[in-house]
């Protein structure tokens, strides 16, 4: 995978900049998840450097559950910027002038919904009242992206879910996914399954949300089986395992799936994603991209 876009900006055999990226993601009480989100922004790192994109400092933040928080991420980079000392994040040295800290700011989401459109936004301008001289590009959600049907189709394999397109014509899938209480969220994972279906040659390929929204997996897996198909797997569309992820396999399989997928996590196409809407996101400052917003702060 080859990043352009930030090579582009290195103009006059100047080194490109290379900002700070904090992805953030829900967060949960199981450890699972933590130590998957982890081991992704580890391979975030790794994809960075085989692609090129050199010196990239990629770390996780959560919502919740989980540490570090989002300020307390923020926080750690400002103490580091040009012109602070170590263990100082309000002082400056000497003779030095404070040049700032740019830093992307990735919502770990797979739709857009409440969590990317208000709550992390909100802590961003908390974060930029406290840190005078922060400058924070906010980027989209991971989905909706083509890469995270591929990442759906090697974690379906690895279930054991028959994909030859024989096999695939009578397999029917259901795409399991977290569910939101706004309807634009959940019909953005119905238009996913309807894409894979198409591309994929499954026989059906069906939302269920496990909360705030129906039909839930189980209901899903149950009106496929009473249609007369064959087969029903479902595709885990989690980023983690957890306590959704866990629900999903188990009412699933009661309901009478054959197979469940498991959480998205440390999958290349995760981490390729992640570093595509890291560089529209510190690209956009350069090329005034209106699809990031870009809450333009001083740290």
């Amino acid at each position: 995978m080859r990043h352009t876009q930030l090579r582009a900006a290195d103009r006059g055999n100047r080194p490109a900049q290379v900002p700070p990226l904090v992805a953030v993601a829900h967060g949960s009480t199981d450890p699972r998840a933590a130590a998957t989100i982890t081991a992704l922004m580890d391979l975030v790192r790794e994809r960075a450097r085989r692609s090129g994109l050199h010196g990239l400092d990629a770390r996780a933040a959560f919502l919740g559950h989980a540490l570090p928080s989002v300020p307390d991420a923020l926080e750690a980079l400002c103490a580091h910027a040009p012109g602070h000392p170590p263990g100082r994040p309000g002082g400056v040295l000497r003779g030095v002038v404070p040049t700032g800290r740019h830093v992307v700011v990735l919502p770990l989401l797979l739709t857009g919904a409440y969590h990317s459109d208000s709550d992390l936004p909100a802590l961003l301008r908390e974060a930029g009242a406290r840190l005078p001289r922060l400058r924070a590009s906010y980027g989209e959600p991971l989905g909706p992206h083509p890469r995270l049907l591929r990442a759906l189709e090697r974690r379906v394999a690895e279930a054991g879910v028959p994909s030859a397109p024989g096999a695939a014509a009578g397999t029917a899938v259901v795409l399991a996914a977290a569910g939101s209480s706004r309807p634009t969220a959940n019909a953005a994972v119905a238009r996913l399954a309807s894409s894979w279906r198409l591309t994929r040659g499954w026989r059906d390929v069906v939302p269920a949300y496990a909360s705030a929204a129906e039909p839930t997996p189980a209901q899903a897996v149950a009106r496929l089986l009473r249609a007369g198909a064959p087969r029903v797997a479902v595709a885990t569309y989690l980023l983690a395992p957890g306590v959704f992820a866990d629900q999903v396999r188990e009412q699933s399989l009661a309901a009478g799936a054959q197979a469940t997928s498991a959480a998205l996590g440390a999958a290349p196409e995760v981490a390729d994603v992640i570093l595509e809407r890291y560089l529209q996101a510190a690209g956009a400052r350069a090329d005034g991209a209106s699809r990031v917003r870009d809450s333009a702060r001083r740290c």
